[in-house]
């Protein structure tokens, strides 16, 4: 039970590791597979073109822009939304200025978001259209 833990917490994933390291700044937008270890800063997007891709943004590292990926680990600063389509865990020194979207989300003790929480997945996105179909159905038109 202890590996498959370990193996989720750091999110193991097939492909190679990116490093930003912390002397590093990269302004524009990245598209990755694998890991991508953000130790520095990166003012872009983020987003994964693979499922199983892992973004960590570490204590001191910093990233100014939109993230969409399916797994992360952040103990550092976002500012801007992150889309998590399977699992997000906020370390201690997380800090998340903007909305955060999650399937499955950890959050340790001192982590901060300032903005919203909104959970989705597959099942409860179909749960939210089936619910609004059915109101659109019973509301009478006039």
């Amino acid at each position: 039970m202890r590996n498959r833990r370990d193996t989720m917490a750091t999110g193991a994933s097939s492909g190679g590791t990116t490093l930003i390291s912390s002397e590093t700044t990269v302004k524009g937008d990245i598209t990755f597979t694998g890991q991508l270890d953000v130790e520095g800063t990166v003012v872009g997007s983020i987003q994964a073109s693979s499922g199983d891709a892992v973004l960590r943004v570490v204590s001191g590292g910093r990233v100014s822009g939109e993230i969409k990926v399916p797994h992360a680990t952040v103990n550092g600063k976002i500012e801007g939304d992150i889309h998590c389509s399977e699992r997000l865990v906020l370390a201690e020194q997380a800090i998340i200025d903007g909305d955060v979207y999650y399937n499955l989300i950890e959050m340790s003790v001192g982590a901060k978001v300032n903005g919203g929480l909104r959970h989705s997945s597959n099942v409860a996105d179909d749960l939210a259209a089936k619910r609004e179909a059915k109101v659109a159905e019973s509301t009478p038109s006039s």
